[in-house]
């Protein structure tokens, strides 16, 4: 496992695009506000479009001594050596994922509004887990809502960091960071924000203010 006291700040995780251009000017830009996690969701393009952009956003985060995570496929992540992956709730054995990265690569976790979950994902080797969504989002508008206790739950019981997402503006993170939360994973309120490298500086800002 990764050290996953490192874990913390803004998790960008990037929007649905048609146009590769777009999206790395957005990633980018997120880059030079401080972002340092950034997670590659495509569920839309074909496989040989998501390798080029894959390997497109490695390239970018190296750049900026940045990490990058691949949502729901292992084949991808290992492809492009990305630095970790994540997994949601039927998406790939916790366990047998952490066994074929290798423990210097992040793992991550989706558990929703289940702590039991989080709590076996941790066993499996998960080096951050997420809860979500903390409020109605454009991307996933009926999700079930997790209660913010969690996230104080997760700081006294669990080693694994804890991730929030779930329609998190910059206006909920100071409380979401205050109440426990070592990751916020932003899409919208980061990537349609007309000065996306402001936005993000101003995530990692509050992350700066708040003791661990």
């Amino acid at each position: 496992m990764s050290d996953s006291r490192r874990l913390r700040g803004l998790y960008a995780v990037t929007p649905e695009s048609g146009d590769a251009r777009v999206l790395l000017k957005q990633v980018e830009a997120a880059l030079a506000g401080g972002c340092r996690l950034l997670q590659f969701r495509d569920k839309t393009n074909p496989m040989p479009e998501r390798v080029a952009r894959a390997g497109a956003l490695r390239r970018l985060c190296s750049a900026f001594n940045a990490r990058l995570i691949i949502n729901d496929d292992l084949a991808l992540a290992k492809l492009v050596d990305a630095d970790g992956l994540h997994l949601g709730k039927d998406d790939g054995n916790l366990a047998l994922a952490r066994a074929l990265l290798g423990d210097d690569k992040i793992l991550g976790a989706s558990c929703y509004a289940d702590f039991a979950a989080a709590q076996k994902a941790q066993a499996a080797g998960a080096d951050y887990v997420a809860f979500g969504a903390l409020y109605p989002s454009v991307t996933k508008p009926a999700a079930a809502l997790a209660p913010a206790t969690l996230f104080l739950m997760a700081k006294s019981s669990l080693t694994a960091a804890s991730c929030a997402i779930g329609g998190i503006t910059l206006d909920h993170a100071p409380a979401l960071i205050a109440g426990g939360a070592d990751l916020l994973a932003v899409i919208t309120d980061l990537f349609d924000a007309g000065d996306i490298t402001a936005r993000a500086a101003a995530y990692q800002q509050l992350f700066e203010e708040s003791p661990p």
